[in-house]
């Protein structure tokens, strides 16, 4: 049984890319042909990618309280939705074109909750709507003292306003299964560690 990913150069043909619009975002025009299931290629197609870049998030977690660290800030683009357009969320931040990912999750953790970061364990990563935008997210868990971490942060030139809460594991999964957590980078990370956790504690204990 054959699947589309295992695909050779020859089964997308890309005959044009052309800019749609550049402010803070990009988009760009895709034309292409690809290869179809029943045989043969498929007529030319158009679709409008955000170039958004690549993301980083990442899940502060203190072994020693059985605490993580979760942001509220309000995303307007909830509103449509949702009740509240304030979500919990991971700390998060675009990559800028770096590749050094785990450089950008300290820079991020210290920007938005004032947070010195331990270890870092790469959890996964993912494409956040591969339909519409060429973003991906790379997801980290970082071994954190949470001790005294708290208060309002955030950058005035990016018009942040973030706060920090500091709460036990079991009230994070809760508020998930709740659905009250529901944004994709942090409903993945508390299911990562939820089924990973027992390893990690291993493996931090033992280091």
């Amino acid at each position: 049984m054959k699947f589309m990913n295992q695909f050779n150069e020859n089964d997308v043909k890309i005959t044009s890319i052309e800019p749609v619009f550049d402010g803070f975002f990009k988009i760009h025009a895709y034309k292409f042909n690809h290869a179809l299931f029943a045989g043969g290629m498929s007529k030319t197609v158009r679709r409008e990618i955000l170039e958004r870049g690549h993301a980083v998030a990442v899940l502060p977690y203190d072994p020693s309280t059985d605490n993580v660290l979760l942001i509220e800030q309000i995303r307007i683009g909830a509103l449509a939705t949702k009740e509240s357009p304030w979500l919990l969320e991971c700390i998060a931040g675009m990559a800028e074109g770096s590749t050094d990912y785990e450089d950008v999750v300290r820079k991020e953790a210290k920007e938005e909750a004032g947070l010195e970061l331990q270890e870092l364990e790469f959890m996964t990563s993912y494409l956040s709507s591969p339909g519409g935008t060429t973003e991906r997210l790379y997801l980290y868990l970082a071994k954190t003292d949470l001790s005294n971490a708290g208060g309002i942060y955030g950058l005035d030139n990016e018009d942040e306003d973030i706060k920090v809460h500091v709460m036990p594991y079991d009230e994070a999964i809760a508020r998930l299964n709740s659905g009250e957590i529901d944004n994709a980078a942090t409903v993945i990370s508390l299911q990562w560690l939820a089924l990973n956790k027992a390893r990690i504690l291993e493996q931090w204990q033992a280091e």
